[in-house]
């Protein structure tokens, strides 16, 4: 796996157990996104124009 820096999502929970979302912006066009009770699982990589299109669905989703 190269070299990602993971952080939590602004909009995962601060308890423990709770189901949060890491993503890594650090490689250029590249963002990757794991779960973050699983560091050792699965990684999603998308391209820029994907990102952009996964966050808008969640913002529809939400309202």
């Amino acid at each position: 796996m190269p070299g990602y820096k993971f952080v939590k999502s602004s909009y995962s929970g601060g308890n423990a157990g709770q189901e949060c979302v890491e993503v890594a912006r650090n490689i250029p066009r590249t963002v990757a996104v794991r779960d973050s009770k699983r560091p050792d699982g699965p990684v999603i990589v998308l391209g820029p124009t994907a990102w952009d299109a996964f966050r808008a669905g969640l913002v529809r989703s939400s309202d």
